[in-house]
């Protein structure tokens, strides 16, 4: 099983990917971890993002595949919020042969961006995301839509 998340920036797609890493024979591949690790000091613009992210897809794509084909169920941290971007994870599901969900949280923007604020103050974030930033966030999500092939699961906050 492939699992997708697709929400807005602190959302709450990380908390549910956590979540779903607990099961038995499942593996977490969280993008924000990768893109600290491998390009934290190049990533200081949204344009920074989009390079270092489409980079690290590429390198990840084989590997996903690998862990799907051996049997393993897969949550994948990176966010489903375009629709290039679910046209890349969908590719990576028929390659795989495997089933998929994509976990849609729907979120206001002004919870997000209340959340947002308290993990920037935490520092428990690889990243902290400004208002601007955010705002610049929000102009490129696209909600995912049923005619994209992919088994969507909607999530709403309480």
């Amino acid at each position: 099983m492939l699992h997708l998340v697709c929400g807005k920036a602190a959302s709450g797609k990380s908390t549910l990917t956590a979540r779903l890493g607990e099961a038995a024979g499942t593996v977490v591949v969280a993008e924000d971890d990768w893109l600290s690790a491998l390009y934290g000091d190049q990533m200081q613009s949204l344009p920074d993002y989009v390079r270092c992210a489409a980079r690290l897809r590429v390198a990840m794509r084989p590997h996903i595949i690998a862990l799907l084909k051996a049997g393993l169920s897969v949550v994948l941290d990176f966010p489903a919020n375009t629709v290039e971007t679910r046209q890349w994870m969908r590719e990576i599901v028929q390659s795989a042969g495997a089933d998929h969900r994509l976990h849609y949280l729907d979120v206001s923007d002004e919870a997000c961006w209340v959340r947002l604020q308290a993990r920037n103050a935490r520092g428990d974030h690889p990243f902290s995301v400004t208002r601007e930033q955010f705002a610049r966030l929000l102009e490129h999500f696209v909600p995912p839509a049923e005619g994209e092939g992919l088994t969507i699961v909607r999530h709403t906050a309480r």
